[in-house]
């Protein structure tokens, strides 16, 4: 039976999951195809732990790991209220398609609404087409401020 939970942080079982579940995803192609180093695998939850706007939920089945949702707090400056960012969305390759996606989504949403989030949102890949199919089935869209100014894009420059 699959039950999703919030993480702790210091919970040494959740710490392990995280990791293990994040390795997972970074080995993916969707993850950039290379495992976590070995300073990420041992500073990624402690270094979460220091930080009260992240937040994980993970899903279990039979006390196995099976997915996980990283979440962290930001605010809207249009609404003057908080929202939540999707950072992570990770479902092992077993289970997919089977509805775990779904959970996790939906325990991010009650847990948005449950601080007040003006909304929920995400970054996904291009050509990550099954991703977007789901999203747009939990409710997700692309974000357009207007049409005559076409969608919003997610940039980055790295520091490091």
């Amino acid at each position: 039976m699959l039950h999703i939970i919030k993480a702790d942080y210091d919970n040494t079982l959740h710490s392990g999951f995280i990791v293990e579940l994040m390795n997972d995803y970074a080995q993916d192609e969707m993850g950039g195809g290379e495992a976590l180093t070995d300073f990420v695998k041992e500073n990624l939850v402690s270094e979460m732990r220091k930080r009260p706007h992240l937040h994980t939920f993970i899903a279990l089945e039979s006390s196995c790991a099976i997915g996980l949702i990283n979440l962290v707090e930001g605010f809207s400056t249009f609404s003057a209220k908080p929202l939540l960012n999707i950072h992570d969305v990770i479902v092992k390759g077993g289970y997919r398609g089977q509805g775990v996606s779904r959970r996790l989504f939906e325990a991010a949403d009650e847990f948005a609404r449950g601080m007040g989030c003006c909304k929920l949102t995400l970054e996904v890949l291009e050509k990550n087409e099954a991703a977007q199919r789901a999203y747009r089935a939990f409710g997700y869209e692309p974000y357009r401020l207007d049409d005559q100014f076409g969608i919003a894009q997610f940039w980055h420059k790295k520091l490091q």
